[in-house]
């Protein structure tokens, strides 16, 4: 894109990225959330008077930000209203998920409805070339629908296995990429050409559950995915806790089973040793000698295959224990169970909830765990997440039109 054309760009997305502080941020969320809402409701909810309301959303409106709706009723005075929304789908977002050789890509609206999916192998792990790749999986995403170009999109957001700094720009460590100190975000956005913000996987996963998943409107809760690795998210406060280890992998080795096998690092019957779809996988491969995936040896122990069986149900248990720890530890209200191997809870679900009964307190209240089967798609829309959480609160506007006008 040239400089002219970048320009042009910043300026038309100038205002919507205005950043939004105090009562206009709470005012964007309440009705990003929960929208439509009429004024005398936003009003209550934030204890604002109407003059008030009606100041602050005013830029919102000229911006486009947020569109009154058709008119309605007001339930508490019965006068006709015009309630508040956003337009989603006049904002559109991609996210982005890279694993060890695959970049898996949606686009979504502003509410992260995915509108269209694909995915582009990463046959090189260099940073260019990911950094190309994830360039041309986003003009594909716009192309599928027609209607939207390049130029419409607001941001990208970029989820992988690491951990990212604060700005959103460094891949400061992803093993899984084999990189280090990677200024992935600019790359991304000197070809692109639109805002860019990197994020660990877990943490983009666990913001599209606080915004518009099972957990939305709950104020403290945790994530705990299972897959090639051990992930944990937790909001205490209606905030993410996402500062400065989170990304580096910590609760992948809270002991589980002292008697446990080995996880790569040698630490005896940890959550990764016990919990990864790689180690639950070999455990299974070597005592029925022969080759199995994931999900063989998952059907194996439905099916009644004793041996298959017992490493599932081993997994399950060590599981029960790792979310009773996080339930002892950081008293959520609820625990989201998700990754691409969380199946095993599904299979094994008696064995978990009693684990997780044998190591509460009896007299703890019951923990609300909730099973959410993913795929790679729902990690991309994470990242997607990601980016609406960007353009919504406007925190990288400024940066980004200063670099780029």
């Amino acid at each position: 894109m040239s400089r002219s054309a970048r320009t042009a760009q910043a300026a038309r997305l100038g205002a919507a990225w205005m950043p939004l502080t105090g009562s206009a941020h709470g005012i964007a969320l309440e009705i990003l959330l929960d929208g439509p809402l009429p004024r005398s409701e936003l009003a209550r909810r934030l204890d604002l008077s109407a003059a008030s309301l009606t100041r602050l959303t005013k830029p919102m409106l000229d911006s486009g930000l947020l569109v009154e709706t058709d008119s309605g009723y007001d339930a508490a005075s019965g006068r006709p209203t015009r309630p508040l929304d956003v337009d989603d789908r006049s904002h559109h977002f991609v996210g982005v998920k890279l694993t060890a050789d695959t970049a898996y890509g949606v686009l979504t609206t502003l509410r992260a409805e995915v509108l269209a999916a694909g995915e582009a192998p990463l046959h090189d792990r260099a940073p260019g070339t990911v950094a190309s790749t994830v360039t041309t999986l986003v003009r594909s995403l716009t192309e599928q629908l027609g209607d939207v170009a390049l130029a419409d999109i607001r941001a990208v957001g970029v989820g992988l296995g690491g951990l990212v700094d604060a700005t959103g720009d460094l891949v400061i460590n992803a093993r899984y990429l084999d990189w280090t100190s990677v200024p992935l975000g600019p790359m991304i956005e000197e070809e692109l050409g639109l805002p860019v913000v990197v994020d660990n996987d877990v943490l983009s996963l666990t913001r599209a559950e606080q915004w518009f998943g099972t957990a939305r409107r709950c104020d403290h809760f945790a994530v705990l995915t299972i897959g090639e690795g051990v992930g944990y998210g937790l909001v205490v406060h209606d905030e993410v806790v996402d500062r400065p280890d989170a990304g580096i992998g910590l609760l992948g080795h809270f002991p589980l089973d002292p008697n446990g096998p080995l996880c790569p690092l040698g630490h005896p019957g940890c959550a990764d040793a016990m919990l990864t779809t790689g180690g639950i996988t070999a455990r299974a491969t070597t005592a029925l000698r022969r080759p199995l995936s994931y999900e063989q040896v998952l059907d194996l122990a439905l099916a009644g295959d004793p041996v298959a069986h017992r490493v599932v149900d081993d997994a399950a248990r060590a599981l029960g224990r790792l979310v009773a720890a996080i339930g002892n530890l950081t008293m959520p209200r609820i625990v989201v169970l998700t990754g691409d191997g969380i199946r095993l809870a599904k299979v094994s679900g008696t064995t978990l909830a009693e684990a997780i009964r044998r190591d509460r307190n009896p007299y703890a209240s019951p923990l609300d765990v909730r099973v959410q089967l993913t795929g790679f798609r729902d990690w991309a829309r994470g990242a997607a997440v990601t980016a609406i959480r960007t353009f919504v609160l406007g925190l990288r506007a400024y940066d980004f039109h200063a670099q780029h006008a």
